[in-house]
């Protein structure tokens, strides 16, 4: 697939589901509001193409927090639904994979596509090995190769290998079957939550423990996400 055909394909089905979706957007929008207090949209900087930061929009899943109170190298990760951080609207919004919906935004801006690795925040960067760095060659996806893998569920390293496998793959029929494949994960909710082993800051710690310098700082009220 060219560059002209996928950014193509992302504008008309970003624009086709914004105008159909526009009314459980809104709804969405409200229940969020009135479930808690802090603004609809999560609004968060991520790693993108070419490995430049982008502004992210999601719908908030979690109890709002300034960012000055999120400290991402010591967040504990969140590894289940019952989680106090996540809000009664939110554990819907997670479960279902409906928080992603505003990223239709991001689609539209030219900041992602439908189909490509999961954006990550800027903390994440350190921990990217060289060998899978061609992640960034492309822009970041609402869904990709790692999210009907498994998502949350594989491992650091394994979701970086799925962005790698993606970028030297992808294409258009390449993208429309992980488009139905999302679709089926989405369904059936699962990845949702992945276990505290296999996150990218257990990754970080290990390193760091071969590398002689110890492990980072534990949090220390296990809040954030």
């Amino acid at each position: 697939m060219t560059f002209s055909s996928k950014r193509l394909l992302d504008i008309c089905l970003g624009g086709i589901a914004i105008f159909v979706l526009s009314p459980l957007l809104i709804i969405f929008s409200i229940l969020i509001r009135i479930d808690s207090k802090g603004p609809a949209l999560f609004v968060q900087n991520r790693i993108g193409k070419d490995a430049q930061l982008f502004r992210i929009y999601k719908f908030r899943t979690m109890v709002d927090r300034a960012p000055d109170q999120i400290d991402q190298h010591a967040e504990k990760v969140i590894s289940e639904g019952d989680d106090p951080r996540i809000t009664r609207a939110g554990r819907f919004l997670r479960a279902t994979s409906l928080d992603e919906l505003p990223q239709l935004i991001n689609m539209l801006k030219g900041d992602m596509s439908i189909v490509g690795p999961r954006p990550i925040i800027p903390e994440q960067l350190e921990v990217v090995p060289q060998e899978h760095m061609d992640r960034f060659n492309v822009r970041p996806g609402l869904t990709g190769l790692a999210q009907v893998r498994g998502r949350r569920s594989l491992g650091w390293l394994e979701q970086l290998q799925a962005d790698s496998e993606y970028v030297q793959n992808y294409g258009f029929w390449y993208d429309i079957g992980i488009i139905f494949r999302t679709v089926w994960v989405v369904l059936t909710g699962s990845g949702v939550y992945g276990g505290e082993g296999l996150n990218w800051r257990a990754y970080r710690d290990q390193v760091r423990r071969e590398q002689g310098q110890g492990p980072a700082a534990e949090p220390d009220n296990g809040q954030g996400g």
